[in-house]
């Protein structure tokens, strides 16, 4: 092997990306440096910050491409990528975290919760986890995340939970949004992926994947409400933020209508931006039932995502390879496992790229690639949302990747024995 194909940019690409991964792993190392070596501080804590991770690595690959190949290929490379996805994360985290659309499912759950003979922070706990996720097959993943990860940080995380508690809550949370987006055909990134060229639509997608989807979800968030249900039940909040963020109907029925509008159009990143900058413009115009807006928070989560974009271009070569070499079964783990350092999106739609492959095939991807979804931050498109959001109740603002991992095993062993038993 010579050197100058060690340096050819798929290689080095392939390199970077493996390097990327590992930094996600080592954000409390650098966060740490940055509580020693104050005079650089900034640097460290940018670097220890999980959204950069992929959008630093991508500059890097950029720099490279340029002294490599030049400006004219670097250039058609990078616009030759689609960006729909992190835009439309971007648009649809920021809409469904404000204040209207929080209160108003807050005050479904609580709802609901009011109706279970169990203590209301407990019942209201539960449904976060399980029936917020389940939603996400409706108005997709990326704002199911968002709402439920607000609904936790303002019901509990604010409140001191322990550590234990706060990341089994973050590994379910990821576990259950990454499978509960199965129920229809157009709101998992990893389901859109593939959905169309093998012709799978919501009535398939619910009796082979959803209806398993819902038992895992279900179980998995019955099981940590019970484990841990007397220190959610003693420091959890039943009402105090649906109080706190109650807003007229018609405002809330007016950001219902530009979610469902951006859902609609997600696919044409010019109409869900012209909503986003329509809605900016009602959100400054009605500010007395505004929070802030978590713009800096989409923005990085649009960052990380768009990063993976860039460097996910040059790993089809190996993945292709990988996937078609197995068998279903294997393929199974072999997908759940490599979900865990490439987002979940990426795989299926590698797959979707392979002619003439069984229906096992088919039904083997999709299930290890959102079965995978929550052992990573990586790992599942609205991941990092759900980091952005809660991270701030974590030590140093910093989420281990290896306590995340470990929380996740337990839900993802579920999920497992759902697609593979039932």
């Amino acid at each position: 092997m010579t050197l100058s194909s060690l340096l050819n940019p798929q290689s080095v690409a392939t390199a970077i990306f493996a390097v990327a991964v590992l930094h996600t792993f080592s954000t409390k190392f650098f966060a740490h440096l940055g509580h020693l070596q104050p005079n650089h501080a900034g640097l460290w804590h940018l670097l220890a910050e999980v959204e950069v991770v992929f959008g630093f690595w991508a500059f890097i690959l950029v720099g490279y491409l340029f002294l490599s190949t030049g400006k004219h290929e670097t250039v058609a490379y990078i616009e030759g990528r689609d960006y729909t996805e992190p835009m439309f994360v971007f648009v649809i985290m920021v809409i469904a975290a404000g204040r209207p659309i929080l209160s108003s499912v807050m005050a479904g759950v609580q709802l609901v919760a009011a109706m279970v003979p169990v203590k209301r922070p407990l019942a209201i706990y539960f449904l976060s986890l399980s029936v917020v996720p389940l939603f996400g097959s409706f108005i997709t993943e990326p704002a199911a995340m968002t709402l439920a990860a607000l609904m936790l940080r303002e019901g509990f995380f604010r409140y001191n939970l322990s550590t234990r508690l706060k990341y089994a809550t973050l590994g379910l949370l990821f576990v259950n949004v990454s499978i509960g987006g199965t129920l229809t055909s157009f709101a998992a990134p990893p389901v859109l992926m593939v959905a169309a060229k093998w012709q799978w639509d919501s009535v398939y997608m619910l009796t082979h994947f959803g209806w398993k989807s819902a038992v895992a979800v279900c179980l998995n968030a019955l099981v940590v409400t019970w484990l841990f249900r007397q220190e959610i039940g003693s420091k959890g909040r039943s009402d105090d933020a649906g109080a706190r963020l109650r807003v007229p109907l018609v405002v809330a029925l007016i950001h219902f209508a530009f979610l469902v509008g951006v859902v609609m159009f997600a696919h044409h990143a010019s109409l869900f931006m012209g909503l986003f900058l329509f809605f900016l413009g009602y959100s400054e115009a009605y500010s007395e039932y505004q929070d802030k807006l978590i713009l800096r928070e989409g923005l990085m989560v649009a960052f990380f995502l768009g990063g993976l974009v860039v460097l996910g271009g040059f790993q089809q070569w190996w993945l292709q390879d990988t996937l078609t070499a197995v068998s279903p079964t294997v393929l199974y783990y072999l997908a759940t496992a490599l979900t865990a350092i490439t987002d979940n999106a990426a795989l299926t739609y590698l797959a979707s790229l392979v002619e003439g492959v069984s229906p096992e095939f088919q039904y083997s991807v999709l299930a290890g690639a959102v079965t995978g979804g929550g052992l990573t931050v990586i790992a599942n498109a609205p991941n990092p949302a759900g980091v952005a959001i809660l991270k701030g109740s974590f030590t140093d603002e910093t989420i281990s990747p290896a306590a995340l991992f470990i929380a996740a095993l337990p839900p993802t062993a579920v999920a497992i024995l759902a697609f593979q038993a039932l």
